[in-house]
């Protein structure tokens, strides 16, 4: 059998869960270049929805105005010229607004909604039925993906992750107080954890990582070795 079908034989759903600001999607994203795999930030769809709502003065307790502002959203991933993955909202890119404070201090509410939740995992499983993805968020490994065979938790103390946040807001000419972030974080993890549909929880077959301590690129080796591992597993069993 060539490389090629070796590799494929090999691919794998890479689940990336855990708290805002813990460093997730920057993780995804660098494991998946290294992969060659493609990567799904799940949080930008509901921050997108949000967005899309916000805009269009859609009521976030109106089912009628819900239902048809989901049947009006599509939303779309594109790799741009310098191999970055980006969101699009009915054809325009918006992953600049989407991290805008607006959004943050919104998409928990957002993402509470059922029919909303619904539509998104329906989405994310669609993207990724032929494996081969990192995906990051808060259910993927508990929900969305609970046969994923790598799944990883990340975690970090509250102000490391508010500085954080504050220092990503700032390279989009965002300033923030940090007070304000502190308290959006606290509010996020709050409804993240307790809502009824889709609770952020760590899958019990799920890899914590404490990322306080922790650069980037340790959190990207570490995941990648843990892939590595669980592809060759993967190979043996398909093979």
């Amino acid at each position: 059998m060539s490389t090629e079908g070796l590799l494929a034989m090999r691919k794998i759903v890479i689940a990336i869960d855990g708290y805002s600001a813990c460093g997730k999607s920057t993780t995804a994203k660098e494991v998946a270049r290294i992969l060659g795999y493609r990567y799904i930030d799940s949080g930008a769809m509901y921050r997108a929805v949000t967005l899309y709502f916000l805009d269009h003065l859609v009521s976030f307790t109106n089912p009628k105005e819900i239902d048809k502002a989901l049947q009006d959203i599509k939303l779309t991933f594109v790799v741009n010229l310098k191999g970055v993955t980006e969101i699009f909202l009915n054809g325009i890119n918006v992953e600049k607004a989407i991290r805008k404070m607006r959004i943050s201090e919104n998409v928990s509410q957002v993402s509470t909604i059922k029919v909303v939740r619904e539509a998104m995992v329906a989405l994310q499983r669609k993207m990724g039925k032929d494996k081969g993805i990192v995906m990051d968020g808060r259910d993927i490994g508990t929900v969305v993906f609970p046969e994923a065979e790598l799944k990883v938790f990340l975690t970090a103390d509250l102000m490391t992750r508010a500085f954080r946040r504050q220092k990503e807001l700032l390279e989009k000419e965002d300033l923030v107080e940090i007070d304000t972030i502190v308290e959006n974080l606290r509010s996020r993890d709050l409804i993240d954890s307790t809502r009824k549909e889709s609770p952020l929880v760590k899958a019990t077959d799920a890899t914590e990582m404490d990322t306080t301590h922790v650069t980037i690129e340790e959190q990207v080796d570490e995941v990648v070795r843990m892939a590595l591992s669980k592809m060759v597993v993967a190979g043996k069993l398909r093979g």
